[in-house]
């Protein structure tokens, strides 16, 4: 009888111990399920989280009456200095959408982006967000009958394992699913792509392809412009066609200066509240080389930005590129009604 009372302090010691180590991990996995509303992949969660960290706290904020909502999930780690793993933000609004792309296109819009596999309607902006804009049957139409759409961005922390194959995009897209329940959008269910790690910051070097590589690529209208084969184009594609913006960026390497390149930089903006990006300050004339055409009810905006003394390429070529972008896109897109301005 002494003998079983000993073995069953002992056990209880055991499980007493177990359990406390345990605890921590029975936290983090309750973070984990429960972070904005249980959307999160948790193995994308667990491949996301850098080694030695651990998820620290949850938080989720919805205003339906502002037609937004947003999640976040924090972690803490010796070696961790952004403590953000994962962070959503989620509008329905107009004034909320517009302002959220004229903060990342201010000016004249040339921001850097680079571009989400196709399937996705969006892009990564300038400070690597995901951006998904996806249009809200159930919400209907606005007072001036344009869709109702729903904007939602997504951002990892600088410590995440962004590289992770899939990783990324299957969080981005349960959040985008999972927000558009919640906001009444009705929006058809995204589906994530197989095997796509986020690009790095587009604010770093883009990522560049011989021209002649470029021909089956959203910027393939490169191929057909006629610059000369002596020179050592480079194309960065930055083309969705169904983002609300598309870039088609081009280098040439400097024989005498090969860390030196000339750019030229083309440009579309979808949605109305593109209009600001090609009007002159003060007057509100369309700037030169910039064109404008109708898409979905909405407006179309296209620009170029070029330096001024790229080796055989004048003003002519520079104007029948800039043309042969615009022409391309509205095709793509199906859009009426183009216009240069010149």
């Amino acid at each position: 009888m002494r003998r079983w009372i000993k073995v069953s302090v002992a056990a209880a010691a055991v499980l007493g111990v177990g359990g406390y180590i345990a605890e921590p991990y029975a936290q983090e996995w309750m973070l984990a399920r429960n972070a904005c509303g249980g959307a999160l992949p948790r193995d994308a969660v667990k491949q996301l989280a850098p080694k030695g960290s651990h998820l620290e706290a949850e938080e989720s904020k919805h205003t339906r009456g502002l037609g937004s909502y947003g999640c976040s999930l924090t972690m803490k780690g010796e070696d961790v200095n952004d403590k953000r793993l994962v962070r959503m933000a989620a509008y329905t609004r107009r004034d909320d959408q517009d302002r959220e792309f004229m903060s990342l296109f201010p000016e004249e819009g040339f921001s850097p982006q680079a571009p989400v596999p196709e399937g996705l309607p969006g892009f990564i902006d300038k400070f690597g967000g995901i951006q998904l804009l996806l249009p809200c049957p159930d919400l209907g139409k606005d007072a001036e009958g344009r869709q109702r759409k729903l904007l939602v961005r997504t951002s990892l922390g600088r410590d995440v394992n962004s590289g992770v194959p899939g990783a990324a995009y299957r969080t981005a897209v349960a959040l985008a699913n999972s927000a558009s329940g919640r906001l009444g959008c009705g929006a058809k269910p995204l589906k994530a792509p197989k095997g796509d790690a986020v690009p790095a910051d587009p604010e770093d070097d883009p990522k560049t392809v011989p021209l002649s590589q470029a021909r089956n690529t959203g910027c393939g209208w490169m191929t057909r412009s006629g610059l000369s084969q002596s020179t050592d184009w480079r194309v960065a594609v930055g083309t969705n066609n169904a983002a609300p913006t598309a870039r088609c960026d081009l280098h040439s390497a400097d024989p005498e200066s090969p860390h030196e390149r000339s750019r030229m930089a083309f440009v579309a903006w979808y949605g109305d509240w593109s209009n600001r990006l090609t009007a002159e300050e003060g007057n509100g004339e369309p700037r030169p080389m910039t064109a404008t055409a109708r898409c979905d009810g909405e407006a179309a905006n296209y620009a170029l930005s070029a330096a001024d003394d790229i080796p055989g390429v004048g003003r002519a070529v520079k104007e029948r590129m800039f043309k042969e972008f615009a022409q391309d896109q509205v095709r793509r897109r199906g859009c009426s009604g183009l216009r240069f301005f010149s």
